[in-house]
């Protein structure tokens, strides 16, 4: 389907024609009339299928249609990361290019007092949509800063890495301010007991579309090399030294370890930098910048970037460790491939985390072709279960009384031998 047989603004249209936008993915088709309609809307599809513009489309064509308050906030969306606000923000910019009088405010932590402060600004002038991540806009929302009560529309964004990073009573505290009127769009990649309960708290009698849940993209070719720890860069060395590889995304689970392939990477002289939690807010934002424009060829992260950021021709994604559950795994290597283009995954399985990617691949119903380690870097570890290793919280319980036990037996004693004297 096609943008423009959507009952869409025709401002909103304009944007999309200037942006070559033309057809609609899957879960906008789906959505945008939805949200048209005025029903809540419980959206499950995974990261990169367009849900940013699924919901802020029929949300900004609304707005210039001109049935809400001028002077009001009209719509909440809240975002799990500063990255991800960032680029909803950006999103905005570009659909509401020719809505005069629909403004916007960005809202998000680790910043400066000065940040706060032109956060608190840009509030009291009357922005109609706040983009925030939870904690930082509860925090302005217990000063006063803003006034909930005539909002229209409240967009949760990657709701379920929202919970894992524990904002859930943050939503609730928030959603207790807006009023009961308020029309809610809530997307998830996964639909978990604890998103269950979200929605049935935020939601009203909603729309349920799920997109191709859970599952990569079709067009990511899967690999995985086997290897022990400390075969990893001579690996990664190969990978780079034969295929000169482009536009590339590393993911380590630590920060630590982020900062040592960084500076392995540039003793092989690959232009590399790093992206983690120790980075300044501006550092970052300099850091994603610098990569977007191809100034750098290779990002080593953390997970902070494996949700939710749009970073256009990633050719490859490179899991140096096996991420910690089959969530992640998607997450991450679905920076690449993005807008029907392809790309490869590739994941460095040491042997204690063998079993974790087995359940990987039992989870997406797919077997990740297994490739042969470099030659003359030695043996790697079978491919095969580790046995599990047997349970000894018991026997240290028992220990622990046994000392206890001891100890009391002393303490009992020196008690007889102090009251016998």
């Amino acid at each position: 389907m096609y943008f423009d047989e959507l009952n869409l603004n025709p401002n909103i249209l304009d944007a999309l024609d200037d942006m070559r936008f033309e057809e609609c993915t899957p879960i906008q088709e789906k959505c945008i009339p939805q949200i048209l309609d005025g029903r809540d809307v419980m959206g499950i599809a995974q990261t990169g299928t367009g849900k940013t513009a699924a919901y802020l489309l029929p949300i900004l064509s609304l707005l210039d249609d001109g049935y809400y308050p001028k002077d009001a906030i009209n719509c909440i969306i809240m975002s799990p990361t500063r990255e991800l606000a960032q680029q909803i923000d950006q999103a905005m910019q570009g659909f509401g290019y020719y809505l005069d009088d629909v403004s916007s405010v960005a809202v998000y932590g680790g910043n400066d007092g000065t940040r706060f402060d032109q956060e608190t600004k840009g509030l009291s002038l009357g922005a109609e949509i706040i983009i925030a991540t939870p904690g930082r806009f509860l925090s302005h929302l217990k000063m006063g800063h803003a006034d909930l009560s005539r909002v229209s529309f409240c967009v949760l964004d990657e709701a379920d890495r929202m919970l894992d990073m524990g904002f859930y009573d943050d939503i609730l505290k928030i959603k207790k301010l807006l009023p009961d009127t308020c029309q809610t769009v809530m997307f998830s990649a996964t639909m978990p007991d604890k998103i269950g309960m979200l929605a049935k708290n935020m939601l009203k009698n909603p729309v349920e579309i799920k997109i191709a849940v859970s599952q990569p993209a079709e067009k990511i070719s899967q690999t995985a090399y086997v290897c022990h720890e400390s075969q990893k860069l001579g690996i990664i060395e190969h990978l780079f030294k034969d295929n000169q590889l482009k536009r590339v995304i590393i993911f380590s689970s630590s920060k630590v370890k982020v900062k040592e392939i960084n500076r392995s990477l540039r003793r092989m002289e690959i232009n590399s930098d790093e992206m983690h939690a120790d980075l300044q807010q501006s550092q970052r934002d300099d850091v994603m910048h610098r990569f977007k424009n191809r100034h750098i060829d290779v990002l080593v992260a953390t997970d902070i970037v494996a949700r939710g950021i749009d970073i256009d021709n990633i050719a490859t994604v490179i899991n140096y460790d096996v991420p910690h559950d089959a969530e992640d795994y998607i997450h991450r290597i679905g920076r690449t491939a993005r807008a029907d283009q392809a790309g490869q995954a590739i994941t460095f399985v040491r042997g204690a985390d063998i079993g974790k990617f087995m359940a990987i691949e039992k989870f997406m119903h797919h077997v990740v072709t297994k490739l042969p380690l470099p030659e003359g870097m030695g043996d790697a570890p079978e491919y095969k279960a580790q046995p599990e290793k047997k349970r000894t919280h018991y026997s240290r319980g028992k220990g622990r009384n046994d000392r206890n036990r001891k100890r009391n037996n002393k303490s009992n004693q020196a008690k007889r031998q102090k009251y016998e004297k």
